[in-house]
């Protein structure tokens, strides 16, 4: 009888151990990082009160460029000093997937030498803005196969090398845009390499003809359309004009009307990041990293709230029923579940 009455003390003992552990709170696979500041109640349609940035990934010099393979179940990123596109999965997390990424020339030299934007064509394949190489190129190989050869779809406007691409989108047509700042430059604005004198956004036409769309902007950086394609907007990654800009498209191929989407102007300089690279929802809202983290507007330009971070953001991808935000936050890679 002791011995039965024992075993049903010891089973009823373990039993409340284990209902005690049923009620511990279970720890989180990913860190969190950051805040979601709430400026207009717009923003409670888009991201969800209780949703955190993970860090999903880190340990990059500078990260950029993602973008989200929903066939693999694969995000790609790059790390630009590095010179090397990293893939993540859920199952192993941060992988090297591609090196070199963005300067394949046997001279050495320094300097942000890697992939900057990444994007995919219609027929699926990996477009890479390739900072050392100083072109728009697409990998020569299958995503689930890379490797580092690639084919020119653009390096030279009338006769001159580019700067150093930096973020692309193409529109519906297949027409390519991108953005050619000099940072990819070892010495920038005085590189005596540099054969533009101007920061140009281009377009890249479906029979490989390169129009300029604007030379106006100082540092043009991220660029996407809103819906319908009737306005493209470019951001400048200039800390003396912090702007997002808008320009029309017109039916014969030109853009025109250049203005001000929204400023930055005036921002605690204490914050780290400047208008980069950004994405745009299918309603119209736009994702944009900038100074402190990411802002985020409605079509109307009007500011919906800020994902504030500690460290500079410089790029955004978006899952295909855009219901999650990666952001790439300098050496960290964060994921956002903005809403069920």
């Amino acid at each position: 009888m002791k011995y039965v009455l024992s075993i049903c003390f010891i089973a009823l003992l373990s039993a409340c151990n284990n209902s005690d552990k049923k009620n511990e709170p279970i720890s989180e696979k990913y860190k969190t990082t950051g805040t979601i500041e709430r400026i207009d109640a717009l923003l409670d349609a888009i991201i969800d009160t209780s949703a955190k940035a993970e860090i999903i990934a880190e340990g990059m010099d500078w990260s950029e460029g993602p973008v989200w393979i929903e066939k693999h179940n694969m995000l790609l990123f790059s790390d630009v000093p590095r010179d090397t596109i990293f893939k993540w999965t859920e199952e192993k997390g941060k992988e090297v997937y591609l090196t070199p990424s963005g300067y394949t020339d046997t001279v050495k030299r320094g300097g942000e030498m890697g992939s900057n934007g990444l994007t995919l064509d219609a027929a699926g394949n990996l477009v890479l803005c390739q900072c050392g190489n100083r072109q728009m190129a697409k990998m020569n190989a299958a995503l689930d196969n890379p490797k580092p050869t690639y084919i020119t779809i653009a390096g030279k406007y009338d006769g001159k090398r580019f700067n150093s691409p930096n973020d692309a989108v193409y529109n519906s047509k297949g027409e390519l845009f991108f953005t050619d700042p000099p940072y990819g430059l070892e010495k920038q604005m005085d590189d005596p390499k540099k054969e533009i004198a101007f920061q140009g956004v281009y377009k890249v036409k479906t029979d490989g003809t390169v129009v300029l769309v604007t030379d106006s902007l100082t540092r043009p950086n991220g660029i996407a359309f809103l819906p319908g394609e009737k306005t493209l907007l470019v951001a400048n990654s200039d800390p003396d004009k912090p702007n997002w800009y808008a320009f029309d498209a017109n039916e014969d191929g030109s853009f025109a009307n250049r203005r001000i989407f929204y400023s930055a102007a005036g921002y605690d300089k204490s914050l780290k990041g400047l208008p980069d690279g950004f994405k745009v929802d299918r309603n119209g809202n736009v994702f944009a990293t900038g100074p402190g983290g990411v802002w985020i507007f409605n079509k109307e330009a009007k500011l919906l709230g800020k994902i504030k971070l500690d460290n500079a953001a410089s790029n955004i991808a978006l899952s295909p029923d855009e219901k999650t935000m990666y952001i790439t936050n300098d050496m960290y890679i964060l994921r956002l579940k903005m809403r069920k």
